[in-house]
């Protein structure tokens, strides 16, 4: 799969892109020219990791957002209208799991006792955040000429493996995680269509098996390459896909 190596001129922002995935999302970004935004929870946190960027000559800022909070996606338009007039990209990065520590730990399906709050709480962040960021941001979005949206998802969100008793990931059923990325992906298949004809890509990826404190100390693969994905999707040329669900250069079943 192909992809616009430059980004001067581009202005991407990264919920969650303080630490993690995100983190090396928004150097990868800035390497390749793009003023980069990180959204984070923790404001401190946020402009101390902007301020080591800078300091290796890469043009990233920081915003406060808890995706989570209206009023924070709100301001977070506010910023972008007020001091670029667009955005080029978001990454939607930031998410929860809740269902257990992580997936490094043996995994007990819990899915008919799983307390409901749980649930909720993870759509709220791993959901119904990103929907409503989205719609806040989508007007900025379209004033680019080629606007990329990217919904981090995972593989763990696919019902067509989750059916499959000799996939990999069928024993890893954490409902309240799995079950807010299979209704992430419905997001982008929808937004992706409405937004046909339009400059805009919209697409949900998965980053890999990634060292993070989601993914435990266990998975297969670090931090920098559990970005490449997000990264793949957010520089796609003209005649790269919409509406799809891949790791790198493979489709994933939805």
């Amino acid at each position: 799969m192909t992809t616009a190596q430059n980004l001067t001129g581009k202005v991407a922002f990264v919920t969650g892109g303080a630490r993690g995935i995100g983190l090396e999302t928004v150097r990868g970004l800035a390497k390749l020219g793009a003023t980069v935004v990180i959204g984070a929870r923790d404001a401190q946190k946020g402009n101390e990791v902007a301020q080591q960027f800078k300091q290796d000559g890469l043009n990233v800022e920081s915003i406060k957002i808890d995706v989570n909070v209206h009023e924070d996606n709100v301001a977070a338009y506010q910023y972008f209208d007020k001091n670029y007039g667009k955005l080029d990209i978001l990454i939607n990065n930031a998410g929860i799991l809740l269902d257990q520590e992580n997936v490094s730990i043996e995994v007990i399906n819990r899915t008919s006792t799983i307390p409901l709050n749980i649930v909720r709480d993870t759509f709220d962040a791993n959901f119904f955040a990103q929907i409503d960021l989205t719609q806040l941001l989508l007007p900025l979005l379209l004033k680019s000429d080629a606007g990329r949206i990217v919904n981090l998802s995972s593989v763990l969100g696919s019902l067509t493996l989750h059916a499959d008793s000799k996939s990999p990931i069928y024993s890893i059923k954490t409902f309240a995680y799995n079950a807010s990325k299979t209704a992430l992906n419905a997001f982008t298949i929808h937004l992706a269509a409405e937004l046909k004809g339009t400059s805009i890509k919209v697409n949900s990826v998965h980053p890999g098996w990634v060292r993070t404190r989601l993914g435990g100390g266990a998975a297969d693969i670090d931090e920098v390459e559990g970005s490449r994905t997000s990264i793949l999707a957010a520089t796609l040329p003209e005649d790269g896909p919409s509406g799809s669900f891949f790791y790198l250069d493979d489709t994933l079943p939805w």
